[in-house]
């Protein structure tokens, strides 16, 4: 039953930089973890950042060292900072949250559109 909410995507041109969120409906502290993942037309659904309810990361080589997953507990909330974007950053961003035993969650998406 876990509602999940994103926003904060928009049209940036290159090299710009883009903050998403996905708000929670219930303590994120309960869940395993929470990530972003991302999908352009006609292709696969792929994972772009993770974070655990003990605070480990892990990124996609694409994204790594451009892209910070971080959260704000009290706020029930997970971001993903998008600096240095380039065009082949341009997808729908979905926010998942994963409790364990196969139950995940899925947000509705935002839109990211990287281009002059």
């Amino acid at each position: 039953q876990v509602q999940l909410v994103e926003s904060g995507g928009g049209l940036v041109q290159p090299g710009g930089s883009l903050r998403l969120s996905c708000a929670a409906s219930e303590s994120i502290f309960s869940i395993d973890f929470m990530g972003w993942y991302r999908q352009s037309p006609g292709k696969q659904r792929e994972l772009v950042a993770i974070i655990t309810s003990g605070g480990d990361r892990n990124y996609a080589d694409s994204v790594k060292g451009r892209f910070t997953i971080f959260r704000d507990n009290a706020k029930n909330t997970v971001y993903l900072q998008m600096n240095t974007l380039k065009p082949e950053d341009t997808a729908v961003y979905y926010c998942k949250a994963y409790k364990g035993l196969g139950i995940e969650y899925w947000g509705q998406g935002t839109q990211v559109t990287v281009s002059s």
